[in-house]
């Protein structure tokens, strides 16, 4: 009952930008829509319009087992695997996770010039080079895939304290080819964890990482834990 309430409160966000995300895909032209869940992250459109409270998001990563993978709550213990916040996300969570960072060093002179171009973008340049840009010809197709890319790891998925792009970032848009295959989930989770690790061990102030999919992950589960089958909405958990 404790973090319902505080759900309730009206906060700010800690670092999902849940607001902007709502407000961006309503905004969002139909056929940018298309390519959103072309790439696989038509199910992040299901987030609403509201604020997500810093104690809430506190609550749930000082709730969380980083031994075992686990929120151990008053409602019960709910084992987080990447498979779980695919299904609270709507994101592919099987086959390889997604690469991390990739030396400068190692990409070729054309990757080189996209990276130093988009890297140290703030947030703000990224929404106005994705609701701007057309999606007449492949060409724009294309750079609005990689923009947005950048954007909901940004913003959303993997969110950190720095507002800016960053090689974290930017290594998912030389691998537009297997957006669709990487494990998500895997990728979103490693991040939360590694989130809270530093926070807990670093006492960094604020915690990096998706803390919005733990919230999602705790909500289903509790509230259904007992039932089985059909009585149970399938995902996109975010959608109910």
């Amino acid at each position: 009952m404790t973090l319902i309430l505080l759900c309730l409160q009206q906060t700010k966000d800690l670092k999902c930008a849940t607001r902007i995300l709502s407000k961006k895909f309503e905004m969002m032209s139909e056929p940018k829509k298309a390519i959103v869940c072309e790439l696989g992250f038509g199910g992040l459109m299901h987030i609403p319009l509201m604020n997500v409270p810093h104690k809430l998001l506190k609550e749930l990563a000082n709730s969380f087992n980083l031994d075992k993978s686990k929120l151990d709550t008053s409602y019960g213990s709910f084992k987080v695997k990447p498979k779980i916040i695919g299904a609270a996300l709507g994101l592919n969570a099987s086959g390889d996770l997604v690469s991390d960072k990739v030396s400068y060093k190692k990409h070729s002179e054309e990757n080189k010039l996209i990276f130093r171009r988009f890297q140290g973008k703030t947030l703000k340049n990224l929404i106005d080079g994705m609701m701007n840009i057309s999606v007449d010809n492949d060409h724009d197709r294309l750079t609005f895939k990689k923009i947005f890319i950048l954007y909901i790891q940004m913003a959303f998925l993997l969110p950190t304290t720095i507002n800016k792009v960053s090689p974290v970032h930017l290594t998912q848009i030389f691998q537009m080819d297997k957006i669709t295959e990487g494990n998500w989930g895997g990728h979103v989770l490693n991040f939360i964890i590694k989130g809270i690790t530093n926070y807990r061990l670093k006492k960094k102030k604020s915690i990096d990482g998706c803390l919005y999919a733990l919230m999602i992950v705790y909500f289903h589960l509790s509230k259904h834990t007992d039932k089985k089958g059909e009585a149970i909405p399938g995902p996109p958990w975010v959608s109910h």
